[in-house]
């Protein structure tokens, strides 16, 4: 954890979560047959690495989070459990097939596709996408999939050749026709580079905003997680910007500490500043909005 992330006021790890945040593990049964297929495919899932509260209800649902490019992410986001290193194993080139075996084993009927930040691959993983959704389309051909991906930048001397490089990226992702783009804004402004090192505030707004410019019949998804110091102030201006850029979708929940390696919670939010800040978004203009304590980025995401 970085020095700066001292500045938060850490809740003590002895304290237990407030009433809202705890819930049953679910059907334990569901969970051991999802990870059990998921185990037999040598696959990742997010509701895994992760350790989503939602996963178990999510997966009765028949949505499940797949985790592609492995299990290491280039990047070091303080609030992330899934695992960080700049020498990630080198791509699979069966995973794609593997995917689409397990969805067909699951019976899944939505399928997000999200992945760790690949940045040394020349693409940035924007084919994992591709190569994914085309794989489950030939086995599976009626299941919606949503993808939830990195940034696509790095490596690049200059802005005007990184937004390029993200376009094309981009592009070729959106030309396998998702059901929805969803790439997530995570925090505010102000604690981005604390939250989300290796990426930046407005380069994710121009992400989102340049799907809707590319693939306007496709719409965008983003989410921001409360508790890591910000103000309800700079809320209200994260999702006015995400509105700037016609983002319609949105999910906000409450930030969750996975280990005292990651950023400390500053605060848990009421679920009632959750509804509050719901009926905001809604009157903003933004079309879907999931506000809860537990909300992750693909909770309830197969629901109208």
């Amino acid at each position: 954890m970085s020095q700066s992330s001292s500045r938060y006021s850490s809740v003590r790890p002895s304290e237990r979560l407030p009433a809202w945040l705890r819930r049953p593990v679910g059907d334990a049964s569901q969970l051991e047959t999802v990870q059990g297929i998921v185990r037999q495919q040598r696959l990742h899932t997010i509701c895994e690495e992760g350790r989503c509260p939602n996963r178990a209800e999510c997966y009765a649902a028949g949505t499940a989070t797949f985790l592609l490019g492995g299990p290491i992410c280039t990047r070091s986001c303080a609030f992330c459990q899934v695992e960080k290193g700049q020498a990630p194993t080198p791509v699979d080139p069966d995973e794609a097939e593997r995917v689409a075996a397990a969805v067909a084993d699951l019976g899944l009927r939505y399928v997000v596709l999200t992945a760790v930040a690949r940045d040394d691959l020349a693409d940035h993983g924007a084919s994992l996408f591709s190569s994914a959704m085309a794989a489950i389309r030939r086995r599976c051909p009626m299941v919606a999939i949503e993808v939830l991906t990195p940034d696509f930048w790095g490596g690049h001397r200059e802005a005007s050749e990184g937004r390029q490089a993200q376009r094309q990226r981009l592009a070729a992702v959106l030309a396998a026709a998702p059901v929805c783009f969803n790439h997530n804004l995570e925090t505010v402004e102000r604690l981005q580079g604390e939250v989300r090192r290796g990426a930046t505030y407005r380069r994710s707004l121009g992400l989102l905003a340049a799907a809707r410019q590319l693939a306007p019949a496709i719409p965008t998804k983003s989410g921001l997680m409360l508790g890591l110091g910000e103000s309800f102030d700079e809320v209200i201006a994260a999702l006015e910007d995400l509105r700037g850029v016609d983002c319609q979708r949105l999910t906000l929940g409450q930030y969750l500490r996975p280990s005292l390696a990651h950023l400390p919670v500053a605060r848990y939010w009421q679920p009632a500043e959750f509804e509050q800040l719901g009926a905001i978004a809604r009157a903003m203009g933004f079309a879907d909005v999931r506000s809860g304590p537990l909300v992750r980025s693909s909770y309830h995401a197969a629901l109208p």
